[in-house]
């Protein structure tokens, strides 16, 4: 039975959220973007709410909701600014879903459940300078030393690199087996040492209030209870890992077509052009029912990716289309509000020319366009067929109320 209505809880979380938003986020946006200042506050403030573990279960210190629920979170962020977005992205989508999903109970117990509780902030480290979607081209080396390993390379584009504290690291451990000699590793930085080293990268062309950064690995000892599932699986974790972190992104974008759909919207009904409002003319309301029709569909394809989710079912090829549809679909729908916009949408006075700025990265990042149209044409010719993992992602288990 099909059933596109909220349950209570996801209702109130969405609510909550907006309100929050709307509160501590939206009003400090605009100077933190033009400074291009990272506010480590944003993610305490997520911690207060319950953010930084929201699809965890409880005995890992989350929330215990539903993959869901995230990505409805993801959405309410990014109405907001992609970078708000972005921390819970890798935070949660990338480096927590990673630990549970792969990790022993030891590893959930040690680094998850920190994560859950906002006591750390999460990052993943796969990109390097000459490997972004050609993963089987990264040089990141991990060489066994007695008991642990040591790790040297450099990581590139690192969402909270400056900030995090837990950080999965993959590099390669057999590098004559290409994807099948790739491992991921837990690196905490504060055990690291001076081995372990991160910087930021300035000058972004958008998404200014975030951090992204990089990482120098230096013959990073590793202790052998570190590896991430076992060694060669790096390259499957890796992809589980995007899997869920293409999935939170695909939400944020959808919010950030809301988003520009809400203000062109109210900007056509009070902007006058000869005599009249622009949202009269029926060029204007072509790209407000572009947006409308991209909305809709974006959050249909996420949220058809987050049930899946939910009942412990492979989302590969789902998450890979909301992500190059809903990110697609931003990038577009912000460019039409900077055109409804005219000359202000072209300047700071009005949020759409940051969304503008921001809306490119999402369509870049975690697979560019033209891959995830690969992945979907390979789909579709048979040329790609998802096999099962050995630790597939955990079922949504409701938690039992307590009478």
């Amino acid at each position: 039975m099909l059933n596109f209505e909220l349950t209570e809880e996801q209702k109130t979380v969405v609510e909550t959220v907006r309100a929050f938003a709307a509160r501590e986020l939206a009003p400090q946006i605009a100077e933190l973007d033009r400074e291009k200042h990272y506010d480590p506050m944003t993610f305490v403030k997520f911690r207060e709410l319950g953010l930084t573990g929201i699809s965890v279960p409880e005995e890992y210190g989350g929330a215990g909701m539903d993959y869901l629920t995230l990505g409805l979170v993801c959405e309410e962020l990014e109405y907001v600014d992609t970078s708000f977005r972005t921390i819970l992205s890798i935070h949660l989508g990338l480096c927590g879903s990673g630990i549970y999903q792969w990790g022993t109970e030891a590893q959930k117990r040690r680094f998850l459940t920190p994560l859950a509780r906002g006591e750390k902030l999460g990052a993943f480290g796969l990109t390097e300078p000459g490997a972004g979607s050609d993963v089987a081209g990264i040089t990141t080396r991990a060489k066994r030393s007695g008991s642990d390993y040591l790790l040297s390379g450099q990581k590139m584009w690192i969402s909270g690199a400056q900030q995090a504290g837990t950080f999965l690291i993959f590099a390669y451990t057999e590098p004559e087996k290409k994807h099948d000699g790739i491992s991921a590793f837990i690196v905490d930085r504060g055990e690291a040492g001076q081995a372990f080293s991160t910087f930021t990268i300035h000058d972004k062309a958008g998404i200014w209030a975030g951090n992204v950064g990089g990482i120098n690995l230096d013959d990073v000892r590793v202790p052998r209870e570190n590896l991430l599932g076992e060694e060669g699986e790096g390259f499957k974790i890796a992809m589980g890992c995007l899997d869920n972190g293409r999935y939170t992104v695909a939400a944020g974008a959808t919010g950030l077509i809301r988003a520009c759909l809400d203000a062109s919207v109210q900007y056509a009904k009070e902007r006058l052009a000869f005599g009249k409002p622009i949202a009269e003319f029926q060029l204007v309301q072509d790209m407000i029912a572009q947006m409308v029709a991209s909305y809709d569909a974006a959050r249909l394809l996420y949220l058809k990716a987050g049930w899946l989710k939910n009942q412990g079912i492979r989302s590969s090829r789902e998450s890979s289309l909301a992500k190059w549809f809903a990110t697609t679909s931003a990038d577009t729908a912000a460019n039409h509000a900077v055109e409804i916009f005219g000359a202000y949408g072209y300047s700071d006075e009005y949020p759409v020319a940051r969304f503008l700025r921001n809306a490119k990265g999402p369509v870049i990042y975690e697979g560019t366009r033209q891959v995830h149209k690969l992945i979907q044409a390979q789909y579709a010719l048979g040329l790609r067929k998802d096999k099962p993992l050995r630790c597939p992602l955990p079922s949504y288990r409701p938690r039992v109320p307590v009478s």
